[in-house]
Formats: C-alpha cells, structure tokens, sequence
C-alpha cells in the first residue's frame, strides 16, 4: 500500500489549518500544523514531510526566512500562501526556493490541486534522477555540480537557489540547443506550473548578474524564442 502523502501546513491563522485540514483529510492526506516559523523548523528536523504549506507572513521568521533556512538543507517541496498580490512578491518567493505560490483567498480545493500537482512534479524528478545520472559540467571558468546543487565561477562558490541551479544545468547540458520558455517552465517547474514566462526572464537575469564574468560560455538570448548555453572557446 503506497503512504499517504504527510504536509505540514504552517500559518499563524488557525482558520486556515481547518479549512485545509478538511480537504486533506477528504484526500486521505496525513497533515500536522505549525503556527510560526521557528516551530516549523523544528518539526521538520524532527519528523519526516512531503510537502509544506508556507505562509509568507507571520509573527517572528517570515514565510522567506523560513523557506531559505530549508533550502539550504532540504529539497523538502513548498508551497507559499500570501495575503499580498503583487507580481514581484510572488517572483521573490519562487527565488527563495518554493515550488509554487498562492495567494489569499484562496479555494482550499485550488491549493489540494496545486499539492498533487506539486508531489507528482517531485515525483517525477526523483524517479527522472534514478534513470539518469547528474554529472559535474565544466566550460571555461564555470562549473556546475547538480547533485551539490553548486555552482562554481573561477573556482568560487556562487551562491544560487536550487531553482536557479536546475535552469542553469539544464540550458549548460545541451550546449547550442535553443529552449523555448514555455519548455524551460515545463522542464524545471513542472507542466502543472501556475506561472508565466516572466518566471523564467527572472532567472535568467539573476543568474547572469551573479555569473557577470563568463569565459569560454555565455547564456545567449534567442530574441522572440527564449535562451541557450553557448560555448564560445
């Protein structure tokens, strides 16, 4: 018999825990609550997850705070929940790390959706790791390390997200090849991936501002397309 899926839902708004608990009892879904981010983290060194809803804001360590402290031990998937609609709110929390982001109100059905959608993209690239080994990538002064999730300019660590890492390997592992953003969306976010394209503008900015002395490569903006790995020595 294959587990129920285990989330850990952590708002300081106990309305929210009920209405979702509902939902996911209905899914036959195992669930425990937190009420601020240091419990959460608590929790989650202590007993095992497959997923965590995140609120963006609450009293002590903000939903941020909270999702970049998993990150840099954990692959654990995260959902983001927001009160705020602003596009950059959003953008900043898919940097941080979350998988996906939701604002408030919000049908707790939609966020049951976006949870499968989350687990089988999760899924999915466990099992793609299994079939396909990750191998270190060196052009130039660049080297990535997929398994580490480490990138390296010139011999120094670069500090990148994991996301940030994933769109940078996949673009470097098929050197010339031009990827489409709507490809670089289903490639790295998953194909059930609530987002748009700026996502993946976003990124690419980042990671050439923090990789701004390439040599022997370059990312290559295909205009009108999307983006490519080039190598140039």
């Amino acid at each position: 018999m294959t587990k129920a899926p285990n989330i850990l839902i952590c708002d300081d708004d106990p309305v929210v825990h009920q209405s979702l608990a509902l939902y996911l009892d209905n899914e036959e879904f195992t669930h425990a609550d937190a009420y601020d981010g240091q419990q959460a983290l608590q929790m989650i060194d202590q007993n095992r997850f497959d997923l965590m809803i995140l609120d963006q804001m609450m009293p002590g360590l903000s939903g941020m705070e909270v999702c970049q402290a998993i990150r840099k031990k954990s692959q654990l998937p995260i959902i983001m929940l927001t009160a705020r609609g602003e596009e950059i709110d959003r953008i900043l929390g898919l940097e941080m790390g979350a998988d996906d982001y939701i604002v408030k109100p919000f049908s707790p059905r939609e966020v049951i959706s976006r949870i499968k959608a989350v687990l089988r993209r999760a899924g999915n690239s466990a099992e793609a790791d299994k079939q396909e080994e990750l191998t270190t990538l060196r052009y130039g002064n660049l080297e990535i390390q997929p398994e580490r999730y480490s990138v390296r300019l010139g011999g120094e660590p670069v500090a990148c997200t994991p996301r940030e890492v994933e769109l940078l390997y996949l673009l470097a592992s098929h050197p010339g090849r031009v990827f489409e953003r709507e490809q670089i969306l289903s490639r790295i976010w998953g194909y059930d991936f609530f987002g748009d394209t700026r996502t993946v503008d976003t990124h690419i900015k980042r990671l050439r501002q923090k990789l701004s002395n390439p040599q022997g490569w370059e990312i290559v903006t295909v205009y009108g397309v999307g983006y490519k790995f080039e190598v140039t020595a």
